[in-house]
């Protein structure tokens, strides 16, 4: 393991830009608990609510250790533990507690979950008025698939871009990490911070309604435009970027492949010259993207042959003489190592609980004065109970009383 490269975080919480927001999680997994991980790199109190027993099931997803996902510890830092059986009436009425004295309450379950345990929205404002309630599901709370259950994967495939994420007349593959989840995640991120915005006009809190396919969908750029112009269905396209050319990933000499974006009209001029193509780079047909869209595949091949007479290394030298734009295909062995990665803090060493050291992304995005960080680890099932519960007033003989009838942990 590489040593740490920079500080995990900066600038004391206390000053991080989000000091003082009080943010209750509930939910479980990837979406809502990834929005209230953005709040809690930036400085908010976020107390998590957990089942009691084995907590959240992402503590044992993918690759464990010491019993835990290493995930965990980044999707949980700077939180704070409480579990409690929300099936039962007196952990629902500390949540209601808990919401009346919050800014924001997340939540990622099915619609009409809240509801049930009577904790409706409309009940918690009413309750704390300025409350912003952001809520995840697979596709929203209203319209005739609102009850169905929905995960990251079925919201990207609806959203439409599981469609286009294969070769041409292969099976359609899925991204290989939660995009829909994350996509989803940052639009109630953006959501409740425009609610926090317009609170300090009216303020009044509100409901946000964030469904997975439509956070997709929003990121499809012309798809629907172009359909409705042109009638036109956009497929997979493998590697290539249609209707913008040159745009695709080309094979080196060494086995590797070099993605190329030469796009640009002044830019596709250098990587012509730089291939020792002046014939194309000068083409008037070529000087705009829609001659070049035309003639793809003649460019695509010109490209390739060039590149494959050259290691990856020499072909990305060029072209960063060139200035055009070129990178490799990363795996995390070379994320881990590569000197812009380190040099902008974006991997990071924390101390596990155990005293083992654990690499990790750093925070995004990044802000000149008050940057946010990582203050405390991801906690333990029902870490924070007590702490949690006594900061309400209960005492500690209560607070033993709920844990013998199962109610807290």
């Amino acid at each position: 393991m590489r040593p740490m490269t920079s500080a995990l975080h900066t600038t004391p919480r206390s000053q991080a830009p989000l000091a003082g927001l009080k943010v209750i999680e509930m939910g479980q997994l990837i979406a809502g608990p990834f929005a209230a991980k953005t709040l809690a790199d930036f400085g908010a109190e976020v107390i998590k609510i957990e089942p009691t027993g084995s907590g959240d099931p992402l503590r044992k997803w993918r690759l464990l250790k010491n019993g835990t996902s290493v995930w965990w510890q980044v999707q949980s830092r700077n939180k704070q533990s409480v579990a409690l059986d929300l099936k039962q009436a007196p952990a629902q009425d500390i949540v209601r507690r808990l919401a009346a004295e919050a800014d924001v309450l997340i939540e990622n379950f099915r619609p009409g979950t809240l509801e049930a345990w009577g904790l409706s929205p409309e009940s918690l404002l009413e309750a704390n008025p300025r409350l912003v309630v952001l809520r995840v599901s697979g596709y929203g709370q209203t319209g005739p698939y609102r009850d169905r259950p929905g995960f990251g994967v079925v919201g990207e495939a609806m959203g439409g871009i599981r469609h286009l994420t294969a070769e041409p007349g292969r099976v359609p593959v899925r991204v290989g990490v939660s995009l829909g989840d994350t996509l989803a995640a940052l639009h109630g991120v953006i959501g409740i911070l425009l609610a926090l915005q317009e609170r300090h006009r009216s303020g009044q809190g509100q409901v946000i309604d964030v469904a997975l396919y439509e956070a997709v969908f929003n990121c499809m750029e012309s798809l629907l435009p172009e359909f409705s112009a042109f009638g036109e269905v956009r497929g997979p396209a493998g590697s290539a970027l249609p209707g913008i050319a040159p745009s695709n990933a080309y094979p080196c000499k060494d086995g590797g492949y070099v993605l190329i974006a030469g796009n640009g009209d002044s830019i596709f001029k250098r990587l012509m010259h730089t291939m020792g193509r002046d014939d194309l780079g000068l083409d008037a047909d070529l000087a705009d993207n829609t001659g070049r869209v035309r003639r793809v595949a003649e460019i695509d091949a010109a490209i390739t042959q060039w590149t494959r007479q050259h290691p990856i290394d020499h072909v990305l030298a060029e072209l960063d003489k060139a200035a055009v734009p070129a990178g490799r295909i990363y795996t995390v062995a070379d994320i881990a190592s590569d000197p812009h990665y380190l040099a902008r803090g974006m991997v990071q060493s924390m101390r596990m609980d155990d005293g083992e050291d654990l690499l990790v992304p750093g925070v995004v995005p990044k802000l000149s004065r008050t940057p946010g960080g990582q203050w405390r680890n991801a906690p333990s099932v029902g870490q924070d109970t007590d702490a949690v519960l006594q900061g309400m007033g209960l005492t500690a003989g209560q607070i033993q009383q709920l844990r013998d009838q199962g109610i807290v942990a």
